[in-house]
C-alpha cells in the first residue's frame, strides 16, 4: 500500500503510534529511532526531547511536509520488520498489539509479516468495537482495566498465546503480593489465613475491622483468595495442558477476579511487626 497516496492520520492517531513505538520500556531505543528514521527518509527534527514526543514530532513534521500518511506507514514497516525481532518474538508481538490497537480507528492493522494492512471490515468507531475486533487479549484485560500487577506477572504467556500458564502465574501474583507486604515467606492458604483473616489481626486490613459487617469483608476476601489459588493455581500445577484446557472467555474472567483481590489490597493496611 506504499505506492498509494494515503491521507494524513489524525494527531491522535500519530500520537498513538508514538506511544507505542517511543514507550519507555518496551519501545525503540533512542538510536534504533534515529536508524529507523534515517531509513525512511524521516528528519529527526527534534533529537534531544523524550523519545515519544521525539517520534510524533518527526512523524508529524514530515506528514505535513507531505500532505500524506506514507511516511508513518514506512516507519511502522521498518519498525516491525520481523528479521530485528529473531532474538526477542514477544517484543514484537508485544508492539504489534499496541500498534494494532491504535490502527484499528483507522481500518488498518499490522500484519505478521510486518506490512501494514487495510482491514475489511474498515475503522473502528468506539473503543468496545476497538477492543473486540483486535481480536488481542491484552487489549480486552486493559479494557476491563486489569491490575497491572497481574499483567506483571502473566504478559509474557499472554504474547506466546499460553491461557494455561498465564492463569497459573496470574495467580501466583496473590501470594506473592501478600508476601511483599508482609515479609513473610510461607505461601498458599496458609500465608493468607496468617496476613488477611480477622483472627490473624489481620496483618493486612482491608477495613477498619470494627463492626461484623467489617469483619465478614474481610474473612470473605481471604476465603475468595484462597479460592482462587484453589481454582486457578493449585489444578495448573499437577494437570498438563492437555487436560486442562482454559478458553479466552475463562482466562479473561480469571485475570479479572485475581486483579479485584489485588485492587483491594492496593488501599489495604499494614499492621508493623512488634
Amino acid at each position: 500500500m506504499a505506492t498509494n497516496l494515503i491521507p494524513p492520520f489524525e494527531p491522535a492517531i500519530v500520537e498513538g503510534i508514538a506511544d507505542v513505538l517511543g514507550e519507555t520500556q518496551y519501545g525503540l531505543t533512542g538510536s534504533e529511532i534515529a536508524r529507523t528514521l534515517a531509513a525512511v527518509r524521516i528528519p529527526d527534527v527534534s533529537p534531544t526531547i523524550t523519545k515519544r514526543h521525539r517520534l510524533r514530532e518527526a512523524l508529524a513534521a514530515r506528514q505535513a511536509q507531505d500532505g500524506a500518511g506514507n511516511c508513518v506507514v514506512a516507519f511502522i514497516r521498518e519498525a516491525m520488520s520481523p528479521v530485528k525481532y529473531r532474538n526477542d518474538p514477544a517484543l514484537r508481538s508485544r508492539r504489534q498489539d499496541d500498534l494494532n490497537e491504535v490502527l484499528i480507528h483507522t481500518g488498518l492493522r499490522v500484519k505478521d509479516d510486518g506490512q501494514v494492512a487495510r482491514l475489511r471490515e474498515g475503522a473502528a468507531t468506539t473503543l468496545d468495537e476497538a477492543a473486540r475486533r483486535a481480536g488481542k487479549l491484552r487489549t480486552e484485560l486493559r479494557r476491563r482495566g486489569t491490575h497491572p500487577d497481574v499483567l506483571r506477572y502473566c504478559t509474557d504467556e499472554l504474547l506466546q498465546r499460553d491461557n494455561f500458564h498465564a492463569v497459573h502465574e496470574a495467580a501466583k501474583s496473590i501470594p506473592d503480593r501478600l508476601r511483599v507486604l508482609t515479609g513473610r515467606v510461607d505461601d498458599g492458604a496458609d500465608l493468607i489465613n496468617a496476613t488477611l483473616t480477622p483472627s490473624s489481626g489481620p496483618v493486612v486490613a482491608i477495613n477498619a475491622g470494627r463492626t461484623p459487617s467489617d469483619r465478614s469483608e474481610q474473612s470473605g476476601l481471604a476465603n475468595y483468595a484462597i479460592g482462587l489459588l484453589s481454582l486457578y493455581r493449585n489444578p495448573t500445577s499437577h494437570e498438563t495442558r492437555l487436560r486442562r484446557k482454559v478458553d479466552d472467555d475463562e482466562l479473561l474472567e480469571a485475570l479479572t477476579a485475581i486483579s479485584m483481590v489485588h485492587r483491594r489490597l492496593d488501599d489495604a493496611t499494614v499492621a508493623q511487626a512488634s
